[in-house]
């Protein structure tokens, strides 16, 4: 009995003493891997190995990305080449309009940045102080003080009609050196003309202080850059000016829409015309404005 149970196919038979050793072969678990050829970037296969995992990936990127923005900035500025001041040059497209002058070309510069009175203006102020200054042929001789001078056009056409000297206040050096000094040259006027490298307000604020060291004019022009100019704050220093003569007239160039005083210290107004966008501007003593009108 018992033999036929050990025989039994239905168990296995006993193993010998001193068995060898099994060696067991598990599978090994995969983990969640992101797979960057599959995945599009800045998205991963399987759930992220902890909480947060993905936010902190897409804040190192972005600050890698900054990094590197910033640094192509950087590198972009230190290469590019900084941009050299673009050589100013001149034309003849002016002119002395009457005198001893008259027909003479006058150099100007091409851009923008000086801007000379219109020929048809400062042919119309100069027939305009002729007529009030009792002088139709010519000016009422006396001494001129261009400021804002930039060509010098106004004060050169002074000269040719009868003014004795000029004084220039200008304060762009290239300008004196490239345009109003050959200007002067060229008209022979550079001998009885002054030149001030200077600012106008700040020439204004010198002749107050030191009264004496400048003479007094005849004659005062102010044709400024329209928009750097402050007109009441200019005009109330000319009011006060010793520069400004008993019969003095002062020309004045404006643009539309602004508010002009009635009179300039003791001067008054005596003509005030349009041309264009442009508006023209004369102060002078009261009996000018009577024989403007005789």
């Amino acid at each position: 009995m018992a033999s036929s149970a050990l025989a039994s196919p239905f168990f296995s038979p006993l193993s010998a003493p001193n068995p060898k050793p099994l060696s067991l072969r598990l599978p090994a678990r995969r983990l969640p891997v992101a797979s960057s050829a599959a995945a599009p970037s800045g998205a991963s296969s399987g759930a992220p190995p902890f909480p947060g995992a993905e936010e902190r990936r897409r804040d190192r990127r972005k600050r890698r990305q900054g990094r590197g923005d910033a640094a192509a900035a950087a590198a972009e500025v230190e290469v590019a080449p900084s941009k050299a001041d673009e050589p100013r040059e001149t034309h003849k497209m002016l002119q002395v309009l009457g005198g001893k002058v008259r027909r003479r070309k006058l150099l100007s510069p091409k851009d923008r940045n000086v801007r000379p009175m219109m020929e048809v203006v400062r042919g119309a102020a100069f027939d305009i102080l002729q007529s009030a200054g009792g002088y139709p042929a010519s000016l009422r001789p006396g001494q001129w003080l261009d400021l804002y001078s930039g060509t010098g056009s106004v004060g050169i056409e002074a000269m040719s009609r009868g003014c004795s000297e000029a004084h220039f206040v200008e304060m762009d050096p290239w300008v004196v050196s490239e345009v109003l000094k050959p200007n002067l040259e060229c008209t022979g006027f550079l001998d009885v003309s002054h030149i001030h490298m200077i600012r106008v307000e700040s020439f204004l604020a010198n002749a107050e202080k030191s009264s004496g060291k400048y003479p007094s004019f005849d004659y005062i022009s102010v044709t400024p850059p329209y928009v750097e100019v402050n007109y009441s704050t200019l005009l109330d220093q000319l009011a006060r000016s010793p520069l400004v003569g008993e019969d003095c007239f002062i020309l004045v160039e404006y643009p539309l829409k602004t508010d002009m005083p009635e009179s300039c210290g003791k001067l008054i107004k005596i003509a005030d015309r349009r041309f264009g966008r442009t508006n023209l501007l004369i102060y002078g003593p009261t009996w000018a404005e009577k024989k403007r009108r005789s």
